[in-house]
């Protein structure tokens, strides 16, 4: 039988894993566009068609008397703005200004910065665990990445571009790690606003730039890769935050580029070689080791006074007024609490570690 923390890793990993597969299939995708839309562009339509999408599936949701998540509040908006700014702007710029000054293989490998940096800040800044396992985990997933591309006569790159594509993994990092303090909120509107915001911003800067409007003919179709690569994909990335941390989430989605790998066979006619072959098997040992995973002991939890979605377990024992039905949310006390049990680093596991 599962125990509870094997559960919730399960759940948490195949969020991740999932989101990782929707995000890594947009980039053999859009290279399918990029012949008729310049870059900038293209990402304006990607984070357009994600935020419309999202809009959509709330006003069809809006009919639910019970509330299943927690709404955004008012203390949110500094978070809201960061997650925009870092994510939505600074990064994209970042990246685009990086890979017009390396190759296309430098680039690939310091994208791969990012699942490092995530989860840097997530343990020294953000104080979360990361064990041994999760770490050597996190070593063979970002590994495989790595080799994914490998292509030494291709390899070249100038200094401002390196610094550019580190700057952009670095934003993005500070992105995930904010987006992670936001999972307390209901995922579908914290990825609307900021996919929208992003949007904006990203097609703002491609107007200013002079980048052309695409065909009509190409707007939905980029609309519609949106709305799944980065509306659908970024809802699982927080539902997976929110169970496993920004730390191990960024173990899962660093195998995004394997998804990209594969998908490329088909559509773009590439064809995997030996180097290739290493690296999805790094990737696979290493989200078997990460899934392994097994972490349990004496713990105390303070008093706390928070509103977020959940169901009567152990850590929610309270009374309700009417016809209980589950999951829910409304804000609702802690009261102080000791045990041991296995658990995984969610909203109310972050605590010390000798």
């Amino acid at each position: 039988m599962a125990t509870p923390d094997r559960t919730a890793h399960g759940r948490g990993g195949a969020y991740g894993l999932a989101a990782a597969a929707l995000f890594g299939a947009s980039a053999p995708v859009s290279k399918l566009f990029l012949p008729h839309v310049r870059p900038l562009m293209l990402a304006a339509l990607l984070y357009l068609g994600a935020g419309v999408g999202l809009t959509l599936i709330r006003l069809l949701a809006a009919s639910d008397p019970t509330p299943r998540e927690a709404a955004l509040r008012k203390t949110d908006v500094a978070l809201l703005a960061g997650v925009i700014l870092f994510g939505g702007l600074v990064g994209p710029v970042l990246m685009l200004f990086g890979l017009t000054r390396v190759s296309g293989l430098a680039g690939s490998l310091l994208l791969n910065l990012e699942a490092p940096l995530t989860m840097a800040l997530a343990v020294l800044v953000f104080r979360e665990h990361l064990g041994r396992r999760a770490a050597g985990a996190a070593a063979l997933i970002v590994a495989g990445a790595a080799l994914l591309g490998v292509r030494p006569a291709e390899l070249h790159a100038s200094a401002a571009g390196v610094a550019a594509i580190a700057g952009a993994c670095l934003s993005w990092a500070i992105d995930n790690n904010l987006s992670q303090r936001l999972t307390l909120r209901d995922p579908l509107a914290v990825v609307q606003i900021k996919t929208l915001g992003a949007g904006a911003c990203a097609a703002a800067l491609a107007l200013l730039g002079g980048q052309p409007l695409p065909e009509p003919s190409l707007v939905a179709p980029a609309l519609l890769l949106g709305s799944l690569s980065y509306g659908v994909s970024l809802v699982l990335d927080m539902k997976a935050l929110r169970i496993l941390g920004a730390a191990r989430e960024a173990v899962y989605f660093a195998t995004a580029p394997f998804i990209g790998a594969i998908l490329s066979v088909p559509l773009l006619g590439d064809r995997p070689g030996a180097t290739d072959l290493a690296a999805a098997g790094l990737m696979v040992a290493g989200v078997a080791l990460l899934r392994s995973e097994r972490h349990a002991h004496a713990h105390t939890h303070a008093a706390l006074e928070h509103d977020h979605v959940h169901t009567h377990d152990e850590h929610h024992q309270h009374g309700h007024e009417g016809v209980l039905d589950e999951p829910h949310a409304h804000p609702h006390r802690h009261e102080p609490l000791s045990h041991a049990h296995p658990h995984v680093p969610d909203l109310h596991h972050r605590h010390d570690h000798d």
